[in-house]
């Protein structure tokens, strides 16, 4: 029964990732959807399996596979805009598709299932930021959380303006958006990453992904737990999230629990192994 419990995570997100994959084949009669789903949840599953082998860069590995296919295949050789300002145009066209699809399976819907964990391993931005230094934030979370809701209106008031003009030439503007916007995304992470001391501070301040994660990740089935009866209190867990999430506290409300990326850095840096996502 143990063996089955710590196995349940990885092969429940394959069942489910292939389910999408085999529903959205079936009704669209479009195989990419089976080969897209099915890659990234095979790649989601096996950075789960390797962390559950203890393997060091488990979650570097799918981050790698998914970010890099998500950002040089499907934005740049499929010109794909799989940014939020791709959502809009998509929403805006009453097209169920690309970033649509992409939106409501990792950062509407399925934050009720796994949080934060498109942040953690699929994100192609925080793919490159976390190979940065600073992977432990060197000092308290700054009180400018309110900065994403700005780059959020800002992308959404982009794309709506670009309707209400009727310009023209849209899926090339849309291109050309989602190239500067992740040039941008990374000059910005990466400047704000030396001046925090901190990989993580354009995730936590400027990205306006957030927005439509953080209300959904509240009711996450998948949490990081913790035993009262083992913990220590030494505070390591929360010294070594680079999110700043309030660990040691089980309750939907703990500070910063919407930002729980379900990296596992606590849960293997906890000296009395009294942190799990089974628990």
């Amino acid at each position: 029964m143990k063996i089955i419990k710590k196995y349940i995570i990885p092969l429940g997100m394959l069942l489910i990732f292939e389910t999408i994959a085999i529903v959205l084949w079936l009704t669209s009669n479009n195989l990419f959807y089976l080969f897209n789903f099915s890659y990234i949840g095979f790649f989601i599953t096996l950075g789960f399996f390797l962390l559950i082998v203890n393997y060091k860069h488990a979650r570097r590995i799918t981050q790698l596979f998914v970010g890099i296919y998500m950002f040089v295949y499907l934005g740049l050789i499929c010109n794909e805009n799989m940014q939020i300002e791709g959502f809009w145009y998509y929403l805006f066209t009453g097209v169920f598709e690309a970033a649509t699809i992409h939106y409501a399976v990792a950062k509407i819907f399925g934050p009720l299932l796994f949080g934060r964990g498109w942040c953690g391993y699929a994100c192609w931005t925080a793919m490159v930021l976390d190979f940065l230094p600073y992977k432990t934030p060197q000092y308290p979370r700054k009180e400018i959380g309110f900065i994403r809701y700005i780059t959020f209106s800002i992308s959404f008031i982009f794309v709506a303006s670009l309707f209400i003009l009727n310009v023209g030439k849209f899926e090339k503007i849309m291109f050309w958006s989602f190239l500067i916007g992740n040039i941008l995304y990374y000059i910005i992470g990466i400047i704000l990453a030396f001046i925090f001391k901190d990989n993580r501070a354009f995730c936590k301040y400027v990205c306006p992904i957030t927005v439509f994660l953080k209300p959904m990740s509240y009711f996450s089935l998948l949490r990081i737990k913790c035993d009262k009866n083992k913990c220590a209190s030494c505070g390591k867990c929360e010294k070594i999230c680079p999110m700043n999430v309030e660990v040691t506290n089980n309750p939907k409300n703990r500070v910063n629990g919407t930002e729980c990326i379900l990296c596992m850095e606590c849960v293997k840096n906890c000296p009395k192994n009294a942190l799990s996502i089974y628990q």
